[in-house]
């Protein structure tokens, strides 16, 4: 028979069983974003028939709401103070699935697939637009593992993978219906190209994953989410392509200001003794 156990020995044990239940719970946020981007690849796969667009729209979807889980495990393990190497490790292996692949997946079936079953030229453009963007994504990744805590938090070294999925996540939601010419097929494939360089660039885009450091900076933090919001309700299908594009441009105008002088914006400031690790 189990020896009674005191008030006191209760109490611990149920604060240890929670602090277990709070190391799952970043992980488990991770595995959501998996499940999202390989939802994302079988609605990519049912996309057939005569409307194939509703399932590239939920394919598209399921990639943005996957950047949404991939934007909350870190801050969760940060807040609940449950980040693991294990942890970081997982989600660098759940970007390649949820934004690397699925989108890659994706793009092929929305912008090549059809139409390269009579033009093996654009079948050919596709392939090895989708395998460029898959594999700057991953070596984006590999990357930014190697260069934690060595390079200024602020910014990005090339454009994010999440960012890169969402741009083409978005160009699917604005227009869901493949494109109908050979023009349009190989425009898609060009933005694949660009999309894969700028992840592997060493090209500075900005950073939103440092905290507010006063309440100044936190409330403009707040009035800019709410502004979004705004937006998204307003432009609804072309808010995102808009949004991220505008992000991308205003990345490269930022890095031509820094190249001509301009200090408006302290530029990035590498060195492991000034940085803080940033768990992506």
């Amino acid at each position: 028979m189990r020896p009674r156990l005191s008030p006191e020995e209760r109490k611990a044990r149920r604060i240890r069983a929670v602090r277990r239940s709070m190391f799952v719970l970043p992980s488990s946020i991770t595995m959501a974003s998996v499940f999202c981007g390989f939802s994302s690849v079988v609605m990519s796969i049912n996309a057939a028939g005569a409307t194939p667009e509703r399932f590239f729209l939920w394919a598209a979807g399921l990639l943005v709401l996957a950047g949404v889980f991939d934007g909350l495990d870190g801050r969760v393990a940060r807040a609940t103070n449950t980040a693991t190497e294990f942890g970081v490790q997982l989600d660098s292996l759940a970007d390649v699935v949820s934004f690397g692949m699925a989108p890659a997946i994706l793009a092929y079936r929305y912008g090549f697939f059809q139409m390269g079953i009579h033009d093996s030229h654009i079948r050919a453009a596709g392939w090895a637009a989708c395998f460029v963007f898959t594999a700057c994504g991953a070596l984006r990744l590999a990357r930014f593992n190697v260069q934690v805590g060595s390079v200024d938090p602020r910014y990005f070294v090339g454009l994010p993978i999440p960012a890169g999925a969402a741009v083409v996540a978005s160009i699917i939601i604005w227009r869901p219906t493949p494109p109908a010419s050979a023009l349009h097929a190989y425009l898609f494939a060009a933005v694949l190209f660009i999309v894969g360089l700028l992840m592997v660039s060493t090209i500075r885009f900005p950073s939103f994953k440092k905290r507010a450091g006063s309440p100044r900076a936190a409330m403009f933090t707040s009035l800019s989410i709410v502004l979004l919001f705004a937006l998204m309700i307003l432009f609804q299908q072309r808010f995102f392509v808009g949004f991220f594009a505008t992000y991308i441009l205003l990345g490269l105008a930022l890095n031509v200001a820094w190249k001509a002088g301009w200090r408006g914006i302290l530029p990035p400031h590498d060195g492991a003794e000034e940085m803080e690790p940033v768990i992506h």
